[in-house]
């Protein structure tokens, strides 16, 4: 049990150098390529609810499943849309978190089903 304690404790020192290292001042040689965090680079997250609220700025859905209570997204003209994202949409979002904010960078609209569709076996088959 204290061996996959020591390698982890031993990959976080490592780690924890090997940034301390690369990001100190002035490491970079003259002529030599310094790498800039982009956005599109941050880790991206998805979910799927049905909008409850939507302005220019603001996209709020209860989300699918099990999980409780509202998710708040800003969007911004940057960010992706497929769809008309109306209040009652069942809606996919993939954002980020910055800030302590969930920034939307793709919102896609999925279509209704006409009631009973499942019923009558109209739509995608499952095997």
């Amino acid at each position: 049990m204290r061996h996959p304690v020591r390698a982890i404790a031993a990959i976080g020192i490592l780690s924890v150098l090997t940034v301390g290292v690369s990001a100190s001042p002035g490491s970079n040689e003259p002529g030599q390529a310094t790498v800039t965090e982009r956005p599109g680079l941050m880790p991206t997250h998805a979910i799927r609810g049905v909008v409850t609220s939507v302005s220019a700025s603001v996209l709020v859905i209860t989300p699918s499943g099990k999980r409780a209570g509202t998710m708040r997204f800003v969007v911004s003209p940057s960010t992706h849309r497929e769809g008309n994202m109306a209040i009652g949409a069942t809606v996919s979002v993939r954002y980020r978190v910055e800030d302590q904010r969930l920034l939307a960078t793709a919102v896609s609209t999925h279509p209704e089903k006409p009631p009973g569709a499942a019923r009558l076996g109209i739509g995608p088959r499952r095997h």
